[in-house]
C-alpha cells in the first residue's frame, strides 16, 4: 500500500518523513525520494535483501565528484561489510569540498528504523532552515544503530534540477 503526505511549506526531508509517523507500523520502512531514479536495476529490491541479511539500516550510495560534495548527504565509511556495503560511522548533509568525509553520497533511497521519528521530534533546523534526515541518522549512528551504504548496480538519473529532469527524460525515452 502506498500513502502520500503533503509539506505545506519545504522544510526539510526530516519534516516530510515526521508527516509519515502515524502510518509506519513496522520497524523498518523504506523512503524513496521522487528527484533520484535508479534505473534498469532494481535498488529497492537489493537494499531489502542486504536488510534482511543484517536486520539493520540501509541508504543507497554512489560515488561522486569531489567538486559536487555539497549536493549531498556525504558519507564517512567504517568498514566494509561486502562487496558493495560499507558499515557507515558519520553522514554530514551537504558538506563543503573542505570538510566533506569522503565523496560517498546518499541517493534518494532509504531504508530506516522507526525509531528515527524520536530523534525528528525533538530536531533543530540545520542547513538552509531545514529539518535534515541525515541529521537524525547521525544521531542514530552516534547511538550505536548501524547504517548500511549500499553501493548499488542500476544507473542513476538526477531529476533534481531542470538540466538534469530534462537529461533523465531523454535517458528515459531512449529505453
Amino acid at each position: 500500500m502506498i500513502k502520500f503526505v503533503y509539506q505545506n511549506k519545504p522544510l526539510g526531508t526530516g519534516d516530510a518523513v515526521l508527516k509519515t509517523k502515524k502510518f509506519i507500523k513496522d520497524k523498518f520502512f523504506l523512503m524513496l525520494l521522487p528527484d533520484d531514479l535508479i534505473i534498469k536495476k532494481n535498488c529497492s529490491r537489493s537494499m531489502i535483501k542486504i536488510h534482511k541479511k543484517y536486520n539493520t539500516s540501509v541508504m543507497a550510495s554512489m560515488n561522486v565528484k569531489r567538486s559536487n560534495v555539497s549536493r549531498w548527504g556525504i558519507y564517512k565509511l567504517k568498514n566494509k561489510i561486502s562487496k558493495n556495503n560499507y558499515l557507515i560511522s558519520d553522514v554530514i548533509e551537504k558538506p563543503s569540498v573542505k570538510n566533506a568525509p569522503s565523496n560517498k553520497a546518499v541517493i534518494g533511497r532509504y531504508i530506516l528504523p522507526r525509531e528515527i521519528f524520536s530523534k525528528l521530534l525533538n530536531q533543530k533546523p540545520g542547513k538552509g532552515g531545514e529539518i535534515h534526515i541525515t541529521d537524525a541518522i547521525q544521531k542514530l549512528i552516534k547511538n550505536n544503530k548501524k547504517f548500511i551504504a549500499h553501493n548499488f548496480s542500476g544507473k542513476y538519473l538526477d531529476c533534481g534540477s531542470m538540466s538534469g529532469y530534462i537529461k533523465s527524460t531523454l535517458e528515459i525515452a531512449k529505453s
